[in-house]
């Protein structure tokens, strides 16, 4: 794991230089990361016990806001009351994927978040309005449009943070599940003249969505750097406490060759493979299942509210136990074991066992631990900002990907035992479980690699940029390599957590 062995204090402002040379003296502040300004903004000691004092402010402001997921879980929920168009979504999300991600770097992230939830919230609630095939897929493609998470979580927290906490933020569908089930089931009883069950649950969870934009607009921050809950001080405290992860924080600049460097990593497309194999189940296929067992559409509703159970206690154990060990991929392969066994069991056990064939499922839900615990792997493997942007726009993609292909496995010759696509979904979790061991050789083979370099004098050991002391006087300062937004690449010093 990568530590920093830089304990020199730096300093360093706003005022930009026009000189850029890497490997020499100066540097243009728009070239390093936000984060060197404030970490050099004064004589700032790090104690263990102001770094806790942080890491729960970050807790107390910022996780209680990662809510929003429950509007992607109307998905399922509407497919049982009577619309399916979940490929629609998955492939809008898809197109606009990357485009969504260069606008988190460019933008202020929590205001484009929130203005992201404002158009989701509308898009929702435009579902009770459509009257016809056409008007569904315009607003499901509208709800395709926000992500951001994986990039704000790693701009306040440690690498080891960064897996308990992107596990948390993801079992929001837990939650999100058991509500959206219950308003689901009430959407049920609500018998108007005008407007179908589904239709109410949509305006439902649109209002709530609305209410979670306006949150995200008063109190979500946009970096550490500008947190309305911190103090000046305690920024800069924030900023150093994440210096071991040796990423920064952000970049606003676009960096073409970051991009590339992104496109041609193997561990990319391992990532990537991965994220779309292991979404090939896809969630919002399990009430259409559970209804098919010979569940009523009331009972469904309820029942797919356990699954939600299931993935709170399954993630937050899993990501829990990555973090103690500091063995993500291990971990992520024994989480996902279960599913194997819960895909042969809903393919052998008798069809008149309809509880043994729920409760299999169920089984098959313990998997997207793995999924959770490999979305926070890829961030602290990826450092570059840009290249940390076009890597989460790759793996978010082949997620899409994943889900859009779902629904097509279930055709009609194919039931009512689907033998065909429980085939193709445990040759997939099968798949998956190879990929996790793959990209931790990889890895490895990498830090083996680096540790047997020789140490020569780097030149990104020697980059300074310009600045106005308080006396007036132009000076130069030196920045941490930290701080230089570097990729995993370039910094020979940076070392894979596995």
């Amino acid at each position: 794991m990568g530590t920093s062995e830089y304990d020199d204090e730096k300093r360093s402002d706003e005022k930009q230089s026009e000189e850029k040379d890497v490997g020499g003296i100066e540097v243009s502040v728009a070239d390093v990361d936000t984060g060197a300004i404030v970490a050099a903004s004064g004589d700032v000691e790090l104690s263990p016990e102001d770094a806790e004092r942080i890491r729960k402010k970050i807790d107390r402001h910022i996780l209680p806001l990662m809510v929003q997921y429950m509007d992607k879980t109307t998905l399922g929920s509407s497919a049982i009351l009577g619309i399916r168009l979940g490929t629609v979504f998955y492939l809008s999300y898809l197109a606009l994927e990357f485009p969504q991600n260069l606008a988190l770097q460019r933008f202020p992230v929590a205001k484009w978040l929130s203005f992201n939830i404002f158009v989701w919230a509308v898009a929702v609630c435009s579902h009770a309005a459509c009257k016809n095939f056409a008007g569904l897929m315009a607003v499901r493609i509208i709800l395709g449009i926000s992500e951001g998470f994986l990039l704000i979580t790693s701009m306040f927290y440690t690498r080891k943070e960064q897996t308990v906490r992107v596990g948390y933020w993801y079992l929001m569908n837990g939650f999100a599940q058991i509500v959206a089930g219950f308003i689901s089931f009430g959407a049920l009883h609500i018998k108007t003249p005008r407007f179908e069950p589904w239709q109410w649950l949509m305006i439902i969870t649109g209002l709530i969505t609305f209410v979670v934009s306006l949150l995200f607009w008063f109190l979500f921050p946009d970096s550490p750097t500008t947190a309305w809950f911190f103090m000046p001080h305690e920024r800069t405290l924030a900023v150093m406490r994440i210096k071991v992860n040796q990423t920064g924080i952000e970049n606003k600049h676009f960096k073409k060759e970051q991009m590339i460097e992104a496109l041609v990593d193997p561990k990319t497309w391992l990532f990537a493979l991965f994220a779309a194999l292991t979404n090939v189940p896809n969630r919002n296929q399990k009430p259409l299942i559970i209804n098919s067992f010979g569940f009523t559409v009331l009972q469904t509703t309820l029942l797919s509210c356990v699954d939600g159970v299931i993935e709170i206690i399954t993630i937050s154990t899993g990501v829990n136990v990555a973090a103690w060990t500091g063995q993500r991929a291990y971990t992520a392969f024994v989480w996902k074991v279960p599913e194997i066994l819960g895909a042969i069991l809903v393919s052998t056990l008798p069809w008149s066992n309809k509880i043994g064939l729920l409760f299999s499922l169920w089984v098959t839900g313990v998997g997207t631990t793995g999924f959770a615990i490999t979305l926070s792997w890829l961030g602290t493997v990826t450092a570059g900002h840009t290249k940390r942007v076009t890597t989460n726009a790759i793996m978010l993609s082949a997620y899409c990907i994943g889900n859009a292909a779902a629904p097509f496995m279930w055709k009609q010759q194919y039931k009512p035992r689907n033998r065909v696509p429980w085939i193709i979904i445990g040759v997939c979790y099968l798949a998956c479980m190879i990929i996790l061991l793959i990209i931790r050789a990889v890895l490895v083979a990498e830090n083996k690699r680096r540790d047997a370099e020789p140490k020569i004098d780097d030149p990104f050991d020697h980059v300074y940029v310009e600045r106005i002391s308080p006396e007036g006087v132009q000076e130069k300062v030196k920045v941490d390599k930290e701080f230089l937004d570097l990729t995993d690449r370039q910094n020979r010093d940076f070392r894979y957590v596995l």
